[in-house]
């Protein structure tokens, strides 16, 4: 055990949250320590995409850069031929009558899942933050879009956002920092199916330098960006929110020091937080203030192991969402090289307000999907795509490689009370802590969401002229979340939320939570991660003026 070394703030987690929470709190003179479960990765030498093997290479795993969780029973299915997921070359994915179970995609270490993001930096719908009152659905949220803009701004400009003039009802007080990036061959491809649809396609937000900035060098189009950035455009939390709170003197970053107990004290205050070390031993160390940023899993599961510290209302855990996907893609008769570009480079945002759907609540976007389909290399191309062996095969592979497009969707779940985050009554980890357990399950409305999501996918890929569909995949049979928000809801109430509208308990005065898990609402298909790090800072911001 050790004692207090006199930081101001405990942040635990140095994803988007904790990493934003970090640079908010030592821009305005407060010392911090930021701890992460995971190890550090160092770009120029764990991200190799370089060698031949690049695309046999996965994010890489290190010794704890993954957690352990575990899942419910996946919900039962019905007969939906429309939203089954497999390829003609593999098959189909979910072979049974249940939701398979598959995983929760995400980074433990410093700078967190937005090591292995693909970059897009969206702001919410400002009709998606008020669910419950116009349409009677999840919750409010407790202040308007107004109320985040300039932190929004904030968060942009640090990590130099790349994007387009307007985006619509996401009205913006100043301009991206950065001019869009210009659209690959496959985005002009579907842009023109989009534009015989009636879409509005147009240039992606993205977290990748279009211009220098910072310090760090321009996109070089590699294509590879979930495979982590060698190169340092991509704006992961450990190269913007958390190197400029380094350069300020004024944070201590610890790696590979999970978090395994939050240690209550008088007065409604949290005394200490115990440390997990490589060695197996537990250190404790006194807090003045505490920051959760574990992520929607992580933190209700550090909360409920800690004596179900801050939920008075037993709403921490609950709640639970991730947003529904769709990626469909087919074969076109003209070359598209799809396998080059920035991933995610054009979106269609017509759909995404909450209304927009005809006949369904809750939101969806469209997107060029080929750079995240991970086709950027021949030999999964020839496996999903053009299934076969021998001489014939190797000839249509020839003929056809580079021909793909692929459309994909994302969308929003509305919460239900059978989806949720408990502690596994078996399982636990290494310090003898139990493990997250995940439940999820879709709604009607839902499932009526993810129909509209691929019909219209489908429907754009025709227009661009494609015409074969070779695989398709979606959230109805396969639950593989990457973006989760909600279960510690923020709210007005204490009866009915964990944290306030700055992310402060209710009731223990010095606990403070900034990552999706405070989301009452999860929007309609817009990538979290900048409005996570916008509500951090605005955490922040609030933490120092008390």
């Amino acid at each position: 055990m050790s004692g207090d070394e006199g930081w101001d703030t405990i942040v635990v987690g140095a994803g988007a949250g904790g990493g934003a929470a970090a640079y908010g709190l030592t821009r305005r003179g407060r010392s911090v320590l930021l701890l992460d479960a995971g190890p550090r990765f160092d770009p120029s030498t764990d991200y190799p995409l370089s060698g031949a093997d690049w695309e046999l290479r996965e994010f890489p795993q290190k010794p704890g850069s993954t957690g352990q969780v575990t899942f419910a029973p996946g919900q039962k299915l019905g007969r939906e031929p429309l939203l089954a997921s497999g390829s003609r070359g593999w098959g189909p994915l979910a072979n049974g009558a249940t939701r398979l179970m598959d995983g929760y995609r995400h980074v433990r270490g410093i700078g967190g899942t937005t090591l292995h993001f693909t970059g897009e930096a969206h702001r919410i719908h400002p009709a998606a933050m008020k669910m419950k009152t116009r349409f009677g659905v999840a919750a409010d949220w407790p202040f308007d879009y107004g109320a985040l803009e300039p932190y929004y701004v904030e968060a942009e400009e640090l990590i130099g956002v790349a994007g387009p003039a307007t985006q619509g009802a996401r009205w913006r007080s100043r301009g991206f920092p950065l001019p869009p990036h210009p659209l690959s061959y496959a985005s002009q491809t579907l842009g023109k199916g989009a534009k015989a649809l009636g879409l509005d396609w147009q240039a992606n937000s993205r977290a990748a330098l279009s211009l220098p900035w910072n310090g760090r060098p321009p996109c070089n189009y590699c294509g590879a960006c979930n495979k982590g950035c060698p190169i340092g455009d991509k704006g992961s939390a450990d190269v913007t929110f958390i190197a400029a709170a380094l350069q300020t003197g004024r944070c201590t970053v610890r790696a590979e020091s999970p978090v395994i107990r939050i240690e209550a004290g008088p007065n409604d205050g949290i005394a200490a937080v115990l440390v997990g070390r490589p060695d197996g031993s537990i250190e404790r160390i006194a807090a003045k203030q505490v920051v959760l940023a574990c992520g929607a899993v992580e933190t209700p599961r550090l909360l409920l192991a800690s004596e179900g510290l801050a939920n008075e209302s037993g709403e921490v855990g609950q709640n639970f969402m991730d947003t529904l996907f769709v990626n469909v893609g087919a074969l076109h008769p003209e070359p598209q090289h799809s396998r080059r570009g920035l991933p995610s480079d054009a979106i269609a945002w017509d759909f995404n307000a909450p209304d927009a759907i005809p006949g369904v609540i809750g939101g969806c976007r469209f997107y060029n999907a080929s750079g995240e389909a991970e086709l950027g290399g021949l030999a999964a191309f020839a496996l999903r795509a053009v299934p076969g062996w021998g001489r014939d095969h190797a000839k249509s592979v020839r003929d056809l490689w580079g021909h793909a497009l692929h459309v994909g969707a994302i969308g929003e779940q509305l919460p239900n009370r059978e989806s949720r985050v408990d502690l596994d009554p078996d399982a636990r980890d290494r310090f003898g802590v139990p493990l997250a357990r995940i439940a999820s399950a879709l709604a009607e409305a839902d499932i009526a969401r993810l129909r509209f999501m691929v019909e219209k996918s489908r429907e754009l890929l025709a227009a661009s002229g494609a015409r074969r569909i070779y695989e398709s995949y979606s959230s109805w049979d396969w639950f593989a979340a990457t973006h989760v928000f909600g279960t510690c809801r923020m709210g007005d109430d204490p009866a009915s939320s964990v944290v306030d509208a700055f992310g402060q308990s209710h009731r223990w005065r010095n606990l403070w939570i900034a990552d999706a898990s405070v989301f009452p609402s999860s929007g309609g298909g817009e990538a979290p991660s900048l409005t996570i790090e916008a509500l951090a800072l605005r955490t922040a911001a609030r933490m120092a003026s008390i």
